[in-house]
Order: structure tokens, then sequence, then C-alpha cells
């Protein structure tokens, strides 16, 4: 592929992956707020925004985005607080989490995992890199050309079932003996990886490559936290992903 060329996709695949994408700011901070709603609009996307936990909740009723930058430390509900809730609304679409916060501690990273949040920026930030960030969550969720994901594998199966579990990666539905259990993008993400290993070990470390893309602050054990999130949430099919010891994850095959 030329340079030319190279540059034309990375261009369509920009404008394809923010075009038509919803971001809701969730940050108590003017000037923030404001800053960082002007950059995501100058890249393309449909941004909407509040400055209280419970004005966000609302605004996710009314503006349905495909992503929530979140912060941790708001006036009214605390942003681990909205996130739970984001994460408990069942019949609805979920949106990615990144949390927005001057904590950078780890305690507060492994409980921002725990209740569902997919990344986590800690203030101050470079925009540039919020933006990035931004990017790579949305990257899974959408860019769709032909109805897969820019740059997946034609031979990777979208469609997947493994027991009582069934995973359709391409209206992002899993379900459970046929009822429909509610999981993040990154979840998704995590569940279709170990799906596409088609019952070999996935380490952590290949984990962390491809499903975090090993943003920063993303250790080990915030994929032992995800697995133990995902395993309560399928239920009786929690099961499959079996844990080996050392090593990594396996899904049943």
């Amino acid at each position: 592929m030329s340079p030319v060329t190279a540059n034309v996709r990375r261009v369509m695949v920009a404008e394809a992956l923010s075009a038509k994408r919803r971001v809701l700011v969730v940050e108590d901070e003017t000037d923030i707020r404001d800053l960082l709603a002007y950059n995501l609009a100058q890249e393309g996307y449909e941004v909407a925004s509040a400055e209280t936990g419970s004005a966000g909740l609302e605004a996710l009723s009314r503006f349905e985005p495909d992503l929530v930058v979140l912060d941790l430390m708001l006036p009214d509900i605390s942003g681990i607080e909205v996130c739970r809730r984001i994460r408990a609304r069942d019949n609805k679409p979920q949106p990615a989490v990144i949390m927005l916060t001057a904590k950078g501690e780890e305690i507060d990273r492994v409980v921002g995992f725990e209740v569902g949040a997919d990344d986590y920026v800690v203030k101050p930030f470079s925009v540039r890199e919020l933006l990035l960030r931004v990017r790579a969550r949305l990257q899974e969720l959408a860019a769709r050309v032909g109805g897969k994901p820019i740059g997946a594998a034609t031979t990777q199966p979208r469609r997947l079932t493994v027991g009582a579990l069934t995973i359709d990666a391409d209206s992002h539905r899993v379900s459970v003996d046929d009822r429909e259990v509610p999981v993040s993008l990154l979840e998704m993400q995590l569940l279709l990886h170990l799906a596409q290993a088609q019952g070999s070990v996935c380490s952590r470390r290949d984990l962390l490559t491809h499903v975090w893309k090993y943003s920063p602050g993303v250790t080990s054990r915030t994929v032992d936290t995800h697995v133990k999130r995902l395993r309560d949430k399928l239920g009786t099919a929690g099961h499959l992903i079996r844990t080996i010891r050392g090593v990594g994850y396996r899904l049943a095959s």
C-alpha cells in the first residue's frame, strides 16, 4: 500500500469512527467540561454534557450515548455510583465508560473497573490522549464496513454458541438460555476474544494486548476483576469461563 493510499484510508477510518457517534461528558468543572465538549465536537462527535451525576443520568436516557466521559468526583452522586447505575440498565444499550478523575491510586482504578468502567484517565491529562482513548473505545463498538469492524478478519465468526451461551457481536447481544444479558463494550470484546480462541488458553498478557490495548494503568488484576464481573452476569453460564491457574482464561469448547 502506497503512503498516499495509507493516509487516505486512515482519514476514512477516522471519519467512520467519529460519524454519528454520541459522547456524553459528565464533569462538574466548567472549564474542563467545555474544553472536552469543544474538542470532541471538533473530532466530529455529537456531544452532550452535564455537570452533576443526576443530570448525567437524565441526559443518558435522553441522549443514549455510545460513550460516557465520567468524572469520579461529582457534587451530588459519585462517578462510581453513576457508572454502577449505567451498568444496571438491563434493557438499554451499554455505552463505553471512561473514568476521569484527579485520583490516581490503584484502589480507585480497581473500584472503577469493578463497577464497569472501560478505561481510566487521571487529571491532569492531555486532551489528545483522551481523544485517542475515546477513539480506541469506540473503534470496537461501531465502525462497520460491510457489517464488520474496520480491520476485522473475515474468517473470524461473529456469532458463536457455547453451551447455553450465545454471543452475537454484530448486534451486540449476549444471551444465556435465550435470556439476554446486558454487557458493556469491553465485556463483549473480552467474551468474543475468549470465544474466538476456540477453547485455547488466553493469557492475561494476550487479553491486555487485544482487549485493553495496554491502556496505561491496566494490570492483570484488572483482567481478573472483569472476568469475575462477567461470570456473575452470565449466571448459570459463568462456569464456561475457566481459570487456568498462573496463565489466564479459557472459554469451554
